[in-house]
């Protein structure tokens, strides 16, 4: 792993303005590892890097660089806030126990701003108004608001609601499938040589379908719904959003607005319905609290569930023996989401926590105003923790402690969601196409974003 000492990217300056961004100015005599994660290659090497890191401590100082030389001050005033690590020092947790620890602790903040005096948060940047249901959500809001906001929406999403959905999404998967055989077909290719990019034909519309339906965004508005969202996930790096996505944003934000109109006017079966007559003890969602829970749940809802469908594939086709196991037993689709989740999470890490007050972690100081980057992957291949954890095994019991999800205040609104959708995902594919497997060699295969772990394309022949 690169040090600090012989690094030469992003040079001398970036290291000067990312050594001036942290508050304590944290120096010690050992060089700070470097962690590239905005580097396109990071995700392909990252569990070797978590693993040297995890030895060197439960708490390890490590430097994040930005990405390209060509960032325009605008795009750095509108980063998300999982962005704020690039270009400065910050602590990584990769072991389990101090990564539990950290995410439960309250005294870590999802604001990015929150260890920031009045002064300070004066001088920032004003906010582009489209970034607003973005940047000030579910995902970036602490105690009482976060524990309100919850309340009002949790109801939507628990267990027993979303397993009743298991009928519909199966149906969803089983016309997905239809087309994207009868299109292979039309092409002249037949089984077992038809071939799918199964993110593009499977993974990324199922989720989609499912989160819009539950939504009520009508059938004939989703298509240029997803035009103004599907950026945001791209491997923007440190590179924030720029003009052409905010305007976007802005009308994804009009366009709900105009649907909450409707849904207040003609009350149907569906979550952005409940959502604006939603009361708690008294309490209701604003305009634009409304609008960003929409926000998040239409984003949040889909993006980490087509990870986990291609990755877990992708874990299957890769792992035959553990493949042939739930072939005999497809009741082990439950192992399936639980194991891929620990082993290839959607998710590799929270980088949005700042400490707002000094703590002490694993011996280690954390100085108020320092942000912390939570390994989810790394601590969910540590072996103290999880017996051979670099092994994909449907038979390990405890797959289900992973940290996929989080924990504490903000865990994940829609695991229970996630979960029956990749049960789903996983059984309907292995039935209906059970020579399912490659169609190019595993080692060419690409990790697509950063901190996000997906495939932008994963192409089978079926």
């Amino acid at each position: 792993m690169e040090t600090r000492a012989g690094h030469t990217e992003p040079g001398v300056r970036e290291r000067e303005r990312a050594e001036s961004a942290c508050p304590h100015g944290v120096q010690g005599s050992e060089p700070v590892p470097v962690l590239d994660v905005g580097n396109p290659k990071f995700l392909g090497q990252a569990y070797a890097t978590y693993a040297e890191l995890r030895e060197k401590g439960g708490v390890v100082r490590v430097f994040v660089p930005e990405t390209g030389q060509d960032i325009t001050q605008e795009e750095r005033d509108n980063r998300t806030a999982f962005q704020e690590i690039f270009g400065r020092e910050v602590f990584f947790l990769g072991r389990y126990a101090e990564v539990s620890e950290v995410l439960r602790d309250e005294r870590f903040s999802s604001c990015p701003h929150a260890a920031k005096t009045p002064a300070e948060i004066a001088q920032m940047p004003k906010m582009a108004e489209e970034l607003r249901p973005v940047l000030t959500s579910l995902l970036t809001t602490d105690a009482p608001d976060h524990t309100r906001l919850r309340k009002l929406v949790q109801p939507c999403f628990s267990a027993q609601a979303m397993e009743a959905l298991r009928p519909r999404i199966a149906r969803i998967a089983e016309e997905l499938l239809d087309e994207a055989l009868a299109a292979a077909e039309a092409r002249g290719e037949v089984a077992p040589e038809r071939r799918l990019d199964l993110v593009e034909a499977f993974a990324f519309p199922l989720p989609v379908t499912v989160i819009s339906d539950l939504l009520g965004i009508p059938v004939a508005d989703r298509g240029k719904v997803r035009g103004w969202t599907e950026e945001l996930f791209t491997n923007r790096g440190s590179r924030g959003i720029g003009g052409e996505l905010r305007g976007k944003l802005g009308e994804f934000s009009a366009y709900l607005r105009a649907l909450f109109v409707e849904k207040r006017a003609r009350t149907s079966d569906d979550l952005i319905s409940r959502l604006v007559h939603a009361q708690e003890d008294g309490d209701v969602l604003s305009e634009d609290e409304l609008l960003s829970m929409v926000f998040i749940i239409y984003l949040a809802g889909h993006v980490t569930t087509v990870n986990l469908i291609g990755n877990g594939v992708f874990a299957l086709l890769t792992h035959p023996e553990q493949l042939a196991r739930f072939k005999a037993a497809p009741e082990l689709s439950k192992q399936v989401v639980e194991e891929t989740l620990r082993f290839y999470p959607p998710v590799d890490a929270v980088t949005g926590r700042v400490a707002t007050e000094d703590v002490e972690v694993s011996g280690t100081q954390i100085p108020r105003g320092s942000h912390v980057f939570v390994g989810l992957a790394s601590a969910s291949h540590d072996p103290k923790r999880f017996a051979c954890p670099e092994a994909f095994d449907l038979e390990r019991a405890d797959a289900n402690r992973h940290l996929s999800f989080g924990k504490g205040i903000h865990l994940c609104l829609g695991a229970p969601l996630a979960r029956v959708e990749g049960q789903v995902a996983f059984e309907t594919l292995f039935r209906r196409c059970p020579e399912l497997r490659l169609a190019v060699p595993a080692e060419e295969m690409r990790w697509g974003r950063q901190v996000l772990r997906g495939f932008d394309a994963l192409p089978v022949l079926v």
